[in-house]
């Protein structure tokens, strides 16, 4: 629940007032700017007048690993993708307003990784070690209204080997000033359901939780009011309550709303119900949350159903990081992990293996991406010594209450999972754990089905059915096949594929089409991501053999397994994935990349052959290459130079694939799809001259001047044509000027070891990324790239206030 949402602050220019030291009279007020930072423990930081002067200054979100060097001296190893970890203090010093005296005042994280110690004004308010939840702290006992006061805090990520993936370290989400009288709405008070859901009408429930924090019993209303698109009314409603002193009251809630706008990936129509406390004429509280009015429905005869509709899911596991921003959840960064995955087809994500950030979900909503909402990867066998199996039965329940009360009222939710890959899986307790967290979930939200995510290496899954049992959906990691045969044993299981290998694309999508039973798959990975080192590798004769990220692969210190890079380019089975279940794109070409004889190419589990938009194979001439067309048309033609090479099919029986090897010509290679032999349409591959020049591409000319700004800067290297040099590996140098910062540098390359922060990287394949950051202050920036022999480039972005 947001008492004012995210982007209505972002898009606030009041905002800035947070980067001096003091806190204004409103209610949720974003806590993000002017904090002090220092990589190392002493105890005496908790202290008000500790000197931190020497202490470097920053606004959040923050992950001071992706700072540093990746090693193989780390010790968050290949898991955590080699980079630094340790302990780490926070220090944001602020004055009061006097309006706050007789308030409720509470500070929100949205989420520090890990073991984080809040502590104000020297006093500890508490400890939390899940890195994902987040929680509140009561300010108001401790506040002094004459005097500077002081939270710190102090975030240990030093217990190393503690997650599979890359974690970063920090407090990398939003942290928020709550403000209320203490006659007011609970947190996470605000309950939103659509129980009867039809195109001519829908109810709309409402429950709200009042509390009454005063020693005296209140006689007040609640005024629920439903608004549509462009604020328009869709109704409200009042009820009176009588809440003795120091007590909570639900207040329930249902309105019909005619001829509603339904949400669906396609059409994420939301709605906004705006809740205030009324005592007499005055308004003593507010709160402002977005729904969406939509049914969901699991059946093994008609697989998943949304508004009535059977959907097949296309589905991605994402990881939390963002890539050369590492895990700091920057709104833009979050929104556009959610573009880059709808432009690629996806309809549904799965946040493996953790709750993401409410930015993230919230982009899910506005833009229409289902998701399956996760709270853990394992339960209490653990798979590295200081993972969450050390805390999960002391905070499980807690954490998964907290994942599901703040995460309820999101429309693009439609499950939530409970775990993934439990150790314990075939051992009797784990079917009790499950029972006892689903019990967990259903006790705050029945409107949702529970999942997991199991495997199991060999065929017998009938070892499994108890805790199979114990779900409402079964999740299957890469063992889809065995899908038909458990249908037939246990015909009232509804499947569906948590992880899938990329290169299993069509065989999946064949048995998600076949079968109602089976709802969807979601592959590993939508996106690479960092840790896991060497998911996703391929490697050539003589490089160190092996298929298991388990292993010491540096310098890969990420994963390459997803359908889209960490620039955002869609790799060749992103175009094939997105065909098989979308008919938005019909054509696309790549050609294999060719064996450098005498070497070979070896294959891992998670990798597809490494196969590239690329008709620039200088030393291949004469020597034939395999260029894949995929393709919705019946049949493909390949032109080379204007001349017609082959005519081949590419139905479902070819997999809607047609493969040809063509002997290496420089010049135009051109694919068409065909259709009543009339040539439809066409895709070109174009031979590229040497490097001259640098194109720079932004996805955000404007930018608020509010410390948050993103604009992610595409960099491609080009011959005297403009055609993109697909083998250009030119070091390049960035300079910015005016108000503005280098916030990270990639290029997608997760065996290139320089730095994701910094003023200089190497193009791979002829591209690379700048993301630059807004500061406190409007006007123009200025990007510049050199590069020695190559044209300089430089591209404006504006940092307006309006």
């Amino acid at each position: 629940m947001k008492r004012i949402t995210i982007a209505t602050l972002l898009l606030a220019y009041s905002v800035l007032s947070f980067a001096q030291s003091s806190v204004g009279s409103g209610r949720k007020q974003l806590f993000d700017y002017n904090w002090k930072f220092n990589l190392g423990d002493d105890s005496l930081a908790r202290l008000r007048d500790f000197n931190d002067n020497a202490w470097r200054n920053l606004d959040l979100p923050h992950d001071w690993s992706i700072e540093g060097s990746v090693s193989p001296k780390n010790p968050t190893g290949g898991a955590g993708g080699y980079f630094p970890a340790g302990i780490g203090w926070y220090r944001k010093t602020f004055k009061v307003a006097t309006e706050w005296k007789g308030k409720s005042v509470s500070v929100y994280f949205e989420g520090v990784y890990m073991n984080s110690e809040v502590f104000i004004n020297g006093k500890s308010l508490g400890i939390r070690p899940y890195g994902y939840s987040s929680f509140r702290y009561d300010l108001s006992p401790y506040l002094d209204f004459n005097k500077e006061n002081v939270i710190a805090v102090r975030v240990d990520n030093s217990q190393q080997i503690n997650s599979r993936w890359y974690s970063g370290s920090g407090i990398y989400r939003h942290v928020w000033i709550d403000v209320t009288n203490p006659l007011h709405l609970a947190d996470w008070g605000v309950a939103i359901t659509t129980p009867e859901v039809s195109s001519k009408q829908a109810s709309v429930q409402v429950k709200a939780t009042v509390k009454n924090e005063t020693d005296f019993p209140q006689h007040i209303a609640v005024n629920t009011r439903l608004l549509s698109g462009s604020f328009k009314d869709a109704g409200n409603n009042t009820t009176k309550v009588e809440l003795p002193a120091h007590s909570e009251k639900e207040v329930t809630q249902i309105k019909k709303v005619s001829k509603p706008l339904l949400w669906t990936p396609e059409t994420p129509y939301l709605y906004q119900a705006q809740i205030q406390v009324l005592k007499g004429n005055e308004k003593i509280d507010e709160t402002k949350t977005s729904f969406g009015i939509r049914s969901v429905k699991f059946t093994p005869e008609k697989g998943f159903q949304l508004n009535g509709k059977t959907v097949k899911i296309s589905g991605g596991c994402v990881h939390h990081d963002n890539g050369c921003l590492g895990s700091a959840a920057f709104d833009r960064a979050e929104e556009r992990k959610v573009e880059l995955m709808k432009a690629a087809g996806f309809n549904a994500v799965r946040t493996s293996h953790n709750p993401p950030s409410e930015a993230f979900l919230e982009a899910c909503d506005r833009l229409g991406l289902l998701v399956i909402d996760e709270a853990f990867d394992g339960w209490r066998i653990g798979k590295n010594k200081h993972d969450y199996s050390v805390y999960f039965d002391k905070w499980s329940k807690r954490d998964l209450e907290t994942m599901v009360l703040r995460d309820r009222n999101h429309p693009s939710i439609f499950m939530w999972s409970i775990g993934n890959e439990v150790v314990e899986r075939n051992k009797p307790e784990a079917v009790v754990t499950a029972k006892m967290l689903a019990g967990i979930v259903k006790g705050i939200d029945s409107t949702r089905p529970v999942t997991s995510a199991i495997v199991k290496w060999g065929n017998d899954w009938e070892s499994l059915d108890p805790l199979m049992a114990a779900h409402d959906v079964c999740g299957y990691n890469y063992q889809l096949q065995g899908a038909p045969a458990d249908h037939k044993r246990v015909p009232s299981r509804v499947i569906f594929q948590t992880e899938s290998y990329p290169r299993d694309a069509f065989a999946n999508w064949k048995l998600v089409q076949n079968n109602n039973y089976i709802i969807g798959d979601f592959v590993w990975t939508a996106i690479d991501y960092l840790g896991e080192s060497g998911i996703g590798r391929w490697y050539y004769s003589g490089d160190v053999p092996g298929e298991h990220w388990e292993n010491d692969f540096f310098p890969w210190h990420g994963a390459y397994c997803g359908d889209i890079d960490l620039t955002g380019w869609r790799k060749p089975i992103s175009h094939y994935r997105s065909m098989l279940y979308n008919d938005k794109e019909k054509l696309y070409m790549a050609v294999r990349e060719p064996k450098p004889e005498p070497l070979e190419i070896k294959e891992t589990w998670w990798s597809v052959w490494p196969t590239w938009e690329s008709w620039t194979w200088p030393g291949f001439e004469g020597r034939k290459l395999d260029v894949e067309v995929y393709s919705k048309y019946p049949k493909v033609r390949l032109y080379l130079n204007d001349k017609l090479l082959e005519e081949k099919p590419a139905t479902v029986n070819q997999e809607f694939k047609a493969t040809f090897s063509v002997p290496y010509t420089p010049g135009t290679l051109k694919a068409v799809g065909v259709e009543n032999d009339k040539e439809i349409e066409s895709t070109t591959l174009q031979t590229s001259g040497s490097a001259a020049k640098i194109r720079l591409i932004a996805d955000r000319k404007q930018l608020l001047p509010n410390g948050q700004g993103l604009s992610y800067v595409s960099i491609e290297i080009t011959d005297k044509d403009g055609v993109l040099q697909p083998n250009a590996s030119n070091r390049l140098q960035f300079k910015i000027e005016g108000p503005g910062v280098i916030a990270g540098v990639d290029n997608a390359d997760v065996k290139d070891t320089d730095q994701y922060t910094g003023n200089s990287r190497k193009a791979w394949h002829g591209r690379a990324m700048v993301v630059i950051r807004s500061t406190h202050n409007a006007g123009d920036i200025k990007l510049t790239v050199r590069s020695a022999g190559l044209s300089d480039a430089t591209i404006a972005i504006k940092a307006l206030t309006h």
